[in-house]
C-alpha cells in the first residue's frame, strides 16, 4: 500500500518534470535548436501535421536552422506555417531549402525569456506540490478508514515529503541550467 502511493506520486512527477523540460525545449536561446520547430504544423493534404513528418529540419550552424520539405508543393506551405507561427521567424527560401536565420537575442529580450523561463519553473513546482497535496489526502484517508496507523501516515508524509524536495530541486537545477544558457552570448 505505501509503496504503490509512492510510486504513483513518484510516477506523476516525473511526468512533470517531463512537460517542464518540453515547455523549457519551445523557449529560445542564442543558438539554433531543432526542436524550436517542433510545435510547427502545416496542412498537409487538408491534415495539419507536424513540420517534422513532412521536412528535414537540421541545424546548418550556430544561428541558422536548414528545413528541406520531401515535396517540391510543401515549400510555400512550410514557409507560410513558419511565418505565421509566434517564434518571430523569418525563412528564407532557396529551391528546396529553407533557411532559418536565428536573429542574436538583445539584453533585455533575454530578460524577458529568463522571467517566462522562471515563470514556467514556478509551473512545475505547483504540479509538484499538487501532486504531493492529492497523496497526503489520500493517505488521511487511508488512516480514517483504519487501513494504516498513526506511525504509517507519519512516516509516509516523510517519504512523500522527500519525493517532492527531489523533485523541487531537478526543477531548480533545469532552471538554473537554462537562464545560464539564456545568459549567453
Amino acid at each position: 500500500m505505501i509503496n504503490t502511493i509512492k510510486q504513483d506520486a513518484e510516477t506523476r512527477m516525473a511526468k512533470t518534470i517531463e512537460s517542464f523540460k518540453t515547455d523549457l525545449a519551445k523557449i529560445r536561446t542564442g543558438r539554433a535548436h531543432t526542436s524550436l520547430l517542433d510545435t510547427i504544423t502545416v496542412s498537409y493534404y487538408g491534415s495539419d501535421t507536424p513540420l517534422s513528418q513532412v521536412a528535414n529540419v537540421s541545424t546548418e550552424d550556430f544561428r541558422t536552422l536548414s528545413v528541406q520539405p520531401w515535396e517540391k508543393d510543401m515549400v510555400t506551405a512550410i514557409e507560410k506555417a513558419i511565418m505565421s507561427s509566434d517564434l518571430g521567424l523569418n525563412p528564407a527560401t532557396n529551391g528546396m531549402v529553407i533557411r532559418i536565420p536565428l536573429p542574436p537575442l538583445t539584453e533585455e529580450r533575454r530578460k524577458d525569456l529568463i522571467k517566462v523561463v522562471r515563470n514556467e519553473g514556478e509551473g512545475a513546482k505547483v504540479a509538484i506540490r499538487n501532486i504531493r497535496r492529492d497523496v497526503l489526502s489520500d493517505i488521511k484517508n487511508l488512516l480514517k478508514e483504519k487501513e494504516i496507523g498513526e506511525d504509517d501516515e507519519r512516516k509516509m508524509q516523510d517519504q512523500v515529503q522527500k519525493v517532492t524536495d527531489s523533485y523541487v530541486a531537478k526543477v531548480d537545477e533545469l532552471l538554473k541550467v537554462k537562464e545560464t544558457e539564456l545568459m549567453e552570448i
